[in-house]
């Protein structure tokens, strides 16, 4: 049997050639991954107990997905999408991830790998999600215009775009980011006298219905604009009112397909 090993983990053969990923933590729990589907399929405690279901019927044979264990259901769970039944990620070859973005836990004990999906022309056709995500914005009440502007809170830790997007955030920094994933950059946008931000991408469907809108050009553009919605300004005669807009780009760090703009928005 050929195998792979690491401090922490060793990789070898699993049912029908499938590789797999044995963690042993020196206390003596264990774990098995198959980079098929990144499956957790077994966990065992300290006395070797097995902790996790597996059927005995499980196939191991792709593209069917491994039954029992820990599956990841991406980018949908169910039928809850346009994709087939939870997603493609369960059907998916898996690799080590050799450079991972850095996480922060304390791992002097602990055995561990990280697993990486990297996307394929595949993926994108069946898939077209943005590679583009705005950070700034995260917790801010905001309108939204594809439900007649009802007001909601951003829940996610940053704004990505999977389809149409028309909102308008309010009471909004200073400072806003436009992390660009795949050219390795932010955009920085920096403003003062317009207190609230509209985020809008048309997506798929209304782009094609633009007529002076490239069918396919939603998938290289996002509009970020600083705005005062909430709150006109209105001046009085000989009254002045200042607004200002600077936009700039800094290179980001990347990792693993992870950009860190945090030094950008804390910067001055």
């Amino acid at each position: 049997m050929s195998s792979e090993k690491s401090r922490y983990y060793e990789v070898c053969k699993g049912f029908n050639g499938l590789d797999k990923v044995l963690l042993r933590d020196p206390r003596g729990s264990s774990a098995e991954v198959y980079l098929y589907g990144g499956h957790v399929t077994s966990w065992k405690n300290d006395h070797g107990e097995e902790l996790l279901f597996l059927s005995s019927k499980a196939t191991f044979k792709p593209p069917k997905a491994i039954r029992g264990g820990i599956p990841i259901c991406f980018p949908q769970f169910s039928c809850h999408g346009n994709l087939d039944r939870h997603g493609f990620a369960r059907n998916r070859f898996w690799a080590i991830d050799d450079h991972p973005p850095p996480f922060p836990t304390n791992t002097s004990n602990k055995a561990f790998v990280d697993l990486i999906l990297k996307p394929s022309e595949e993926e994108m056709k069946i898939w077209p999600h943005s590679e583009v995500r705005v950070e700034g914005l995260e917790t801010l009440d905001y309108l939204d215009n594809l439900q007649k502007k009802k007001r909601f809170t951003e829940q996610g830790d940053a704004l990505t775009f999977e389809s149409e997007v028309d909102k308008m955030y309010l009471s909004t920094p200073t400072k806003i980011a436009i992390i660009d994933h795949e050219k390795k950059r932010t955009y920085v946008l920096r403003k003062d006298g317009l207190p609230d931000a509209v985020v809008w991408n048309p997506w798929d469907k209304k782009a094609k219905a633009m007529a002076d809108f490239g069918d396919n050009e939603y998938k290289h553009m996002v509009c970020v604009e600083a705005a005062a919605i909430e709150k006109p300004i209105t001046l009085k005669p000989g009254e002045e009112w200042k607004g200002r807009l600077e936009l700039s780009i800094v290179s980001s760090s990347y990792c693993s397909g992870q950009l860190d703009p945090r030094r950008v928005l804390q910067c001055s």
